[in-house]
């Protein structure tokens, strides 16, 4: 047999639109019979700076034109109409640049080709990370990243380092990147499989997808931007284009494989797991047709001892941006300026929703829940207390020790969430709802305790939820993951920091809203929106 090599990935072409940022920071000089293109490693920061700082508050204009096709599609109930408008508003806001467009800011991850024929005499990765400290520095971005002291004790970095960065050597003389800002729920919808040849027909692969597409939930903030990886040379390869493939990095792969192994979407499975996820009726969070955007299935090669599959996402909050450094300067994807375009004339039509006062004992506004059905669209106004992992974790502790539920958490529902810096005469930043399945381990004994009885947030919540609120008459309310800005614009009228402030981020809060927009999720008698789909 002759010997075959091929790039694995060989994507077609780019048709990605960038924006000049500089000429600056490069020129191409003479080695030998080699023209070497120079950078200054200044540009290598300015573009990672550049880059972070146009994902936090714009995003792509294909992702926002589908959300617009929700609005415009007969067949898209009134929630998921509900969601496709909301997320369209809160790009409105966040192209501001004052409230990014989601309050996890993310992990920075950067994946770079580096040509054989760039030289910057430098660490790489150390002026990519200047870069990436610089813009969450300047900008009302939050810090997310948790470093370990020891085994068990932690601490925030406070600059969201370190950063991801992943840089491979490829031909020529460019360099190429892919940036993103993974928000922490986003990530945690990334599942491998270890499967084998047993799966590789069409009715095992089909009721693979249908039983695994209900692991993804809608803790991640849906629509999604779906990947499905088959094969792959290792598990890590696997994950990888995954993650690849959920940004958009692999859409013009080719779509048919060959005897070198080349990767390739398969756009007939591509169709169908959309169909797949359409069926599932989990719709934009809430119920309805948009569980997911759209797909992308990809095919690599494979031990033949193993298959594994992948499975994750890139959610509203769709944080990809690309960027480049040629002899002609350096570049960064065009992201849309003017999402307002996008937004229909008159909102959506929609049931009025149930007032509820949140400022009422606590006795009274479980009285009032108990009277509505799940999916009843609400609006809250009044106090609600600001408590997530960390803080959950010290309550606990005080339980633990003997020490009463703080009032507070007795008083007042919970709203899981975690907040951006707050703009300079803003009541708050950027201040959306974290993941609930979190906090789910927490929910049967703060109740058994008299806390916790009304919680907000995003996502669905275990078996064990549903028990003890049809226990203790506890309700879990959602609300819409992905919104941020907005909410933080026009809903959270004040915030004060009320216990452990040396969480930061992570601190208990007591916040003001109005209009606060929630769905009931899990009542006091059981039920359970995701569990009747």
């Amino acid at each position: 047999m002759d010997f075959i090599y091929q790039d694995p990935y060989p994507i077609l072409k780019d048709d990605t639109q960038y924006r000049k940022i500089t000429s600056d920071f490069v020129k191409v000089e003479k080695l030998g019979d080699r023209e070497i293109l120079t950078v200054d490693p200044k540009g290598l920061e300015l573009l990672a700076q550049e880059a972070l700082k146009d994902v936090s508050f714009m995003l792509r204009t294909s992702h926002l034109e589908k959300l617009k096709a929700i609005l415009d599609d007969p067949e898209a109930t009134d929630n998921d109409r509900f969601v496709a408008y909301n997320l369209l508003q809160n790009a409105v806001v966040a192209i501001d640049g004052e409230l990014p467009s989601c309050q996890d800011t993310g992990t920075a991850i950067v994946m770079a080709k580096k040509g054989e024929n760039v030289y910057t005499g430098v660490d790489d990765a150390e002026w990519l990370s200047k870069g990436i400290f610089n813009t969450y520095q300047e900008r009302n971005l939050r810090y997310s990243q948790i470093v370990p002291i020891s085994m068990f004790e932690e601490k925030n970095s406070g600059s969201n380092l370190p950063a991801q960065i992943d840089i491979y050597a490829k031909k020529g003389a460019s360099y190429e990147f892919l940036f993103l800002a993974k928000g922490g729920g986003s990530a945690n919808k990334t599942y491998l499989y270890q499967q084998t040849k047993s799966l590789l027909n069409e009715k095992s692969l089909d009721a693979f997808i249908r039983a695994k597409i209900m692991d993804l939930g809608t803790s991640a903030c849906p629509p999604y931007h779906l990947a499905l990886v088959i094969g792959g040379t290792s598990a890590e390869a696997n994950l990888a284009a995954v993650k690849k493939a959920s940004a958009g990095y692999f859409d013009n792969l080719p779509t048919t494989g060959n005897m070198a192994g080349q990767a390739f979407r398969d756009l007939e499975w591509e169709k169908r797991v959309q169909l797949i996820c359409q069926q599932s009726a989990i719709g934009a969070q809430f119920g309805g047709k948009y569980f997911t955007h759209d797909v992308r299935v990809i095919r690599l090669p494979r031990h033949a001892a193993s298959c594994p599959v992948g499975l994750g996402v890139s959610c509203s909050a769709d944080r990809n941006i690309k960027g480049k450094i040629t002899k002609d300067g350096i570049f960064v994807e065009q992201l849309e300026v003017n999402p307002k375009r996008l937004l229909p004339a008159t909102p959506p039509h929609l049931e009025e929703a149930v007032e509820v006062d949140l400022n009422q004992p606590m006795a009274d506004i479980l009285k009032k829940l108990s009277q509505y059905p799940i999916k009843t669209r609400l609006k809250l106004n009044g106090t609600l207390i600001v408590a997530r992992d960390i803080a959950h974790a010290k309550i606990k502790e005080l339980l633990d020790a003997g020490k009463p539920m703080p009032e507070y958490f007795k008083n007042h529902p919970i709203y899981y969430a975690g907040p951006a810096k707050t703009p300079d005469g803003m009541a708050s930043g950027s201040f959306g709802p974290t993941t609930a399945g979190r906090m789910d381990v927490y929910v049967e004994e703060f109740q058994k305790n008299g806390g916790s009885m009304v919680m907000l947030a995003k996502g669905n919540r275990t078996k064990d939820v549903m028990n003890a609120c049809k226990t203790y008459g506890g309700f879990y309310l959602g609300s819409i993951g992905g919104p941020a800005a907005i909410l933080a614009k026009e809903n959270i009228l004040s915030v004060e920091v009320v216990d452990f402030e040396e969480l930061g981020m992570e601190a208990v809060r007591k916040i003001t809203v109005k209009d606060f927009p929630a769905f009931i999720i899990t009542d006091d008698k059981g039920n359970d929106f995701f569990a009747n789909l």
